[in-house]
């Protein structure tokens, strides 16, 4: 039998096959979507904190990958036999098709889903709780849109699977392409030709889509994507700020430098079986520098986690501007004193949690936004006025991954400055920091100083802590085993303390220089 090259290229003009085309295109799209945000529910009930919806995620997503879709298919049209009120609606092809493929792809989805969830840093949740962003917030902003641009190729893939399943719904008589085909070649029986002239229209179909998923990839991906300058508007805006009042005065006469701002009382906390905090007191003053010094290990960052609700508490009470602000509870979630309270601690993480796909304005602007504390113009003057306190106007419209490690520390502190904090806190903020990067930094944190902010700092940069502080705290295995003044620390008796200092002596020796 030879190949009927005119009837094949004739099947290109068949009506009936274009508007199977375009009910495969329907099908296939509202089949994507509808398993996209069914699938995105599933994965973060998966990840839930509340047993019910893991269990139920994982139970539905178990049977759902289990059933063959040929079968999910002829099921859910055939349900009216035995549920009648559901004829009207199941009794279209097209749309029992449909539930049975958002049905069974979004299945398959939410673990695609899933891994993009687990590859988000962890980091990023820590940076958005500490500018008190709840969980929706967290998800909507920051995780689920990181999630979508590591899951999309994997998406993409999927989205090429549901149009070559759509074929399966042919076995209900929906009018898909391969079911015109099938009427064709039992009439003239011109198999081959026809199921090639099938083939065809599918591959128009998965490529035309492929080239669109991969504009879309390219428009998302921030890695090629040029800085631009400040606008005409944005300049206005910063030339219209009044100038920053003098620093000198702020952190030496502050009338209320006696007054405790923060307080931690009989502060508990353990790993398991490992205690890493053991009965910590502390009061931090108004306008007071403390930083936390030690060995590693000895509990400096779980200590100063604990301070902004990172960690939760085992046992003992903190005391925010001498009201309620964390206790231990029986779930390990903060309660309502906590929520009311936390946008007046800022904290700057040592590996800089920066959002990604978001630039350096935008990371500065996105919590003042997010908690309506003033007009849009009004925050971006107040974003494009931090990023020059810290020395990056010019570098306002670039993307995390376009800074040094030091710029975007520097914008780190500009983003938890946003918030008008009263307190800051540091948990080790040049340690990933290249040497030659730390000076910067430091200069930021030490004009903060100057300006009255109260400040907490875990470091290693012992020069750097002696100068700025007025109290050290020196731990060891998850206690504080001396306070005092950086004089009287330096002239200390205590065996551990003298030891510690003397492996830092090169540090120090600069220091007395």
């Amino acid at each position: 039998m030879d190949f009927d090259t005119h009837y094949f290229f004739e099947l290109f003009s068949y009506s009936d096959f274009w508007q199977a085309t375009l009910v495969v295109i329907a099908l296939s799209v509202a089949s994507w979507v509808g398993g996209n945000i069914l699938g995105l529910i599933l994965a973060l009930a998966k990840q839930s904190h509340f047993l019910f919806l893991r269990a139920l995620a994982k139970v539905y997503i178990w049977f759902f990958r289990s059933l063959p879709l040929l079968v999910l298919i002829i099921l859910i049209y055939n349900l009216p036999q035995f549920f009648t009120s559901t004829s009207d609606l199941l009794s279209s092809p097209f749309i029992s098709g449909l539930i049975a493929m958002v049905l069974c792809e979004s299945a398959f989805i939410a673990e695609i889903y899933r891994g993009g969830l687990m590859s988000v840093h962890k980091g990023q949740l820590e940076a958005a709780k500490s500018l008190n962003i709840n969980y929706a917030g967290i998800q909507k902003r920051i995780i689920i849109p990181q999630a979508m641009r590591i899951a999309l190729p994997a998406l993409a893939n999927e989205f090429i699977v549901i149009v070559k399943l759509t074929s399966l719904v042919s076995v209900i008589s929906l009018g898909e392409i391969l079911l015109v085909g099938q009427r064709l070649y039992t009439q003239n029986f011109k198999v081959i030709e026809t199921l090639l002239a099938v083939s065809c229209y599918y591959i128009f179909i998965v490529t035309v889509f492929d080239r669109l998923v991969t504009a879309l990839e390219k428009w998302l991906d921030t890695s090629g994507r040029k800085a631009r300058g400040l606008s005409d508007h944005e300049l206005a805006l910063l030339q219209a700020q009044p100038p920053a009042p003098a620093p000198q005065s702020a952190r030496k006469y502050a009338s209320d430098k006696h007054r405790v701002t923060l307080a931690l009382e009989g502060i508990c906390k353990r790993y398991g079986n490992k205690p890493v905090l053991k009965n910590i007191n502390l009061a931090i003053k108004k306008g007071e520098v403390i930083a936390i010094i030690g060995p590693s290990g000895s509990g400096k960052t779980s200590l100063i986690r604990t301070m902004n609700g990172l960690e939760s508490l085992d046992a003992g009470k903190i005391l925010l501007d001498d009201q309620p602000f964390l206790h231990p509870t029986d779930n390990g979630r903060p309660t309502q004193h906590y929520y009311q309270q936390a946008e007046k601690i800022g904290m700057v993480f040592q590996g800089f949690y920066l959002f990604p796909h978001m630039t350096a304005l935008e990371n500065v602007m996105f919590a003042p936004l997010y908690h309506h504390t003033g007009a849009k113009d009004d925050i971006l003057a107040q974003g494009l006025t931090l990023l020059k306190k810290v020395g990056l106007l010019e570098h306002a419209h670039k993307y995390p991954h376009q800074l040094s490690g030091g710029q975007q520390q520097r914008v780190a502190i500009a983003r938890a400055l946003a918030m008008t904090p009263s307190i800051m806190l540091f948990d080790e903020p040049t340690s990933a920091l290249d040497p030659e990067l730390v000076g910067d930094v430091l200069k930021v944190i030490e004009d903060l100083a100057n300006e009255g902010m109260t400040m907490v700092i875990v470091t290693h940069e012992m020069s750097f802590a002696f100068k700025i502080s007025d109290r050290i705290v020196f731990m060891e295995e998850g206690e504080i085993l001396a306070v005092g003044s950086p004089n009287d620390i330096l002239h200390s008796t205590d065996e551990r303390l003298v030891k510690f200092l003397h492996n830092q002596k090169s540090a120090l020796t600069t220091l007395a220089l």
